[in-house]
Order: C-alpha cells, then structure tokens, then sequence
C-alpha cells in the first residue's frame, strides 16, 4: 500500500511475501532508516544502532555490539546476573505474600526485575529509580518509546518543523537532558573507578575503544551514550512487555498455563529453579511464546526503512527516499498463512519448523536481513527464563471477581504494544523440595 506522509511517500508492507522481498531479496536497497526528529533529538543525531543510517559509521558499531556484548559467549557471562535478578524477584513476590492471597502489579514487576538486568549488565551495577530521575527508568524509557512512536508533523513536513506545532520536540530534548545527565555520571564513575581486578562490563569495554586507531573501532563520546541507550530502551520496554502479554494470555486460557507448568514438573523437576539451559527442552513454553509473539508483536510496525536508491518490487516502482513501514502485527494475522486469527493457539506451532530468527517471514517480531535486532538472542533467553521461573515458581489466578473471559486484553498505542491496563494477578507459591 502506498500513501504520502507530508511529502513523504510510505510503503506499507502487510504480507510474508512483501516482506521477503524488502528484508531479503532487495535488503541492501532498504536497509536505510529516515531522518525523524526523534533520532536527532534522543538518539545523538543518529549515533545509535537503531536509528544510524547505513553506512560505514552503523557497521563499525554494530560489529563492536555484536562481539563485545552480544555473542554467545558475552551472553552466557551474565548468566548468574540474570539468575541473582530473578531470584530475587521470586523471593520477593514469595515474601510479600506471606502465606496471604495478595494481588501483584506484574507489569511493576517486570519493569523492575528488567532495570536491575540491564544495569548490571550494562553497567556494571544497579542504580535506583531516584539515581536516574525522579520518574524512574520505566517512565521515561516509555516516554522515549512513545515520543518515537507519534506520527511528528515536523517529519513529514520538514519547512514546518521548527514550528513545533505538537510540541514534541520540547518533551524530546526534556527526555534526552535526563538521560545524558545519567549517562555521563556512568561514564565518569567508569573513568575514575581504577580498580584492575574488577570485571570489565559494557562501558568499560566501549571507554577503552575511545581513541582506538583501528579504524572499525574508532568512537567518541556521544556513540557511547547513543549505544547505552540503544541496550535499555530495546532491553527495558520488549522483554518485559512479552512476558506480561504470555502471562495475560495464561490467566486467559487455564488449560495452556495448566500444559506448561506440568512440562516444567516434567523437564525441571520440583527440586530446583529453572535453568536457561533447561530452555531449549521446554517445548511448550516455547510454541506458546511464538504464539504470543504473533498475537501480540512487541513493535507491530517495526522501527521504518528507507529506500537508499530507485528500486522496483514485485513490478512496482518505489523511488529513492521512501518510508517503507512493515506491518508485523497485519502479517501474524494474514488469513493465507494464518486460521483462527485472533484465537490464542500455541498448538499451531506443534511440529513447526517456523521460528522468529528473521528466517520465516509469516513471523518477524525482531526483523530480518541486516536491520535484524541484535539483541535477539539476549531478548529471547531473557523472555523464557523469566516465564518459565514465574510459571514454575507459582500458580496464578486474577483477582476476585475476575473471570478470564473478562480479563481485558486491549491494546496502548506506542513504538512498544502494551496492554492499556498493567496485569494484576494473585501468586500461589508452590513449594517446592529443597530450602531457597
């Protein structure tokens, strides 16, 4: 579908096949991000990963990302600061509880257990919400998410832009005072602190790039803090809101939680914790999150690409400088790929070689071709782990009065889908085998 934004030609993208062609076939054509005021004003002029346009700057940074803090072996490193966090999140619903039926804010929860994540491995160590700013981290995370998100009439009409007519650019340069106020404390705190025997976390490794006259690894100053902010914003906002969406649909439909939870009697047994190694033989966890993956994409439009060059697709023409938007939400609910579409059925993906690494193209929540998320893997063993630990740990119900047909499952607009009303539901602590 085609339309004009402004002066902005946009193509929406809503098919497998359409988007096959954009993010394989034609990749290095579309693999450009548009210039938006939200990436000027929050992203460092477009230093970060997300938003850089596609050039030899956008390469260099994400081969640093990549191999200093997304390979596999980066990864598998913070797994026991994952596995502090979340222990520590089952013991304090467990505590709160008392024995006592007690409603949980879950997506509080979340919020709180992925700010302790990030930080630590981002880092290095956690910080409370008064250290950031008087909002906290969720708040003003959601309001970089949400300002990125709102159609910006300075955009699509750029002689109007200085205007601003919506007053966006004023929340905009507000939202960035307060994260490169906090970015540069970390940095200065990283840069006095020259203690050699300490492990070395994000920062540190991007401080001692600073300079570097390998020409792939040169950086400054501002790339660190646009990166920075690259891993809280997509760490912050996605996983937490997957988990939420999984846990919704659960209390929903008692017959999936009731499959899931005898998989992990099963597979883990009822003597210790899940671990992420016992991910990859939970095979009905796993269906049930790419389930909730197409039911509920986390970023329904993904991030725009932007035609580097004239290009012709599927016999249409598509000039140089267009928008292309991909529907990722419309292509989890294509009638020729899909049945029953807005029903909850992770049996769907029972003996499904379809996954959502970016190589199955009826489901992409993380994007494909060279504009895939890198944080992929990282986003994806985070959303297990925390599911599952949730999901052995305890039995859940909603609150009294609260039928799970009545469980209210709309939809908040923004770069990131939440649900419009944060999950409330009462935790039963199982008891398990052996002292925590």
């Amino acid at each position: 579908m085609h339309m004009r934004l402004g002066l902005a030609p946009t193509v929406v993208i809503s098919s497998p096949e359409a988007a096959e062609l954009v993010l394989k076939t034609h990749d290095s054509v579309f693999a450009g991000r548009p210039p938006i005021e939200a990436s000027k004003f929050m992203s460092y002029n477009q230093k970060n990963l997300i938003f850089a346009s596609y050039r030899s700057y956008w390469r260099k940074m994400r081969k640093i990302c990549t191999v200093k803090f997304l390979s596999s072996a980066k990864i598998n490193s913070f797994k026991p600061t994952r596995k502090q966090a979340l222990d520590l999140l089952v013991q304090s619903i467990k505590e709160a509880s008392g024995g006592t039926r007690f409603t949980v804010n879950i997506r509080t929860k979340l919020a709180s257990l992925s700010a302790d994540m990030s930080c630590l491995m981002v880092f290095g160590k956690k910080y409370s919400e008064k250290e950031f700013d008087e909002r906290g981290f969720k708040a003003i995370v959601h309001e970089d998410a949400t300002l990125t998100a709102i159609p910006n009439l300075g955009d699509y009409i750029p002689q109007i832009a200085w205007l601003d007519l919506q007053g966006l650019r004023k929340r905009m340069k507000a939202v960035a005072k307060v994260f490169d106020e906090f970015f540069e404390k970390i940095i200065e705190e990283h840069v006095k602190n020259t203690e050699e025997n300490r492990t070395k976390d994000f920062v540190d490794v991007m401080l001692g790039l600073i300079g570097s006259e390998e020409n792939e690894y040169r950086v400054d100053r501002d790339s660190i803090k646009a990166i920075i902010l690259d891993m809280l914003a997509a760490s912050m906002e996605t996983s937490p809101t997957i988990v939420e969406w999984a846990l919704s649909e659960n209390l929903k439909h008692q017959n999936v939680m009731e499959k899931v939870q005898k998989e992990l009697e099963e597979k883990v047994g009822m003597n210790r914790m899940v671990e992420e190694s016992d991910i990859k033989n939970l095979k009905y966890l796993n269906i049930i999150i790419r389930e909730t993956f197409r039911l509920h994409p986390v970023v329904p439009l993904l991030v725009p690409h932007y035609s580097m060059e004239d290009c012709t697709v599927h016999g249409y023409f598509i000039p140089e400088n267009t928008r292309i938007m991909i529907n990722v939400w419309a292509i989890g609910r294509d009638p020729s790929v899909w049945s029953e579409l807005d029903k909850f059925l992770p049996e769907r993906f029972a003996g499904s070689d379809i996954d959502v690494l970016g190589h199955d193209f009826q489901l992409i929540p993380f994007g494909s071709g060279r504009r895939v998320c890198p944080g992929m893997q990282l986003g994806l063993t985070i959303t297990s782990l925390v599911l599952a630990q949730l999901l052995h740990c305890f039995d859940w119900e909603l609150p009294d009065g609260f039928l799970p047909d009545e469980l209210d499952m709309s939809e908040e607009f923004g770069l990131v889908i939440q649900r419009t009303k944060p999950l409330h539901a009462i935790p039963t602590f199982i008891a398990f085998t052996f002292d925590q």
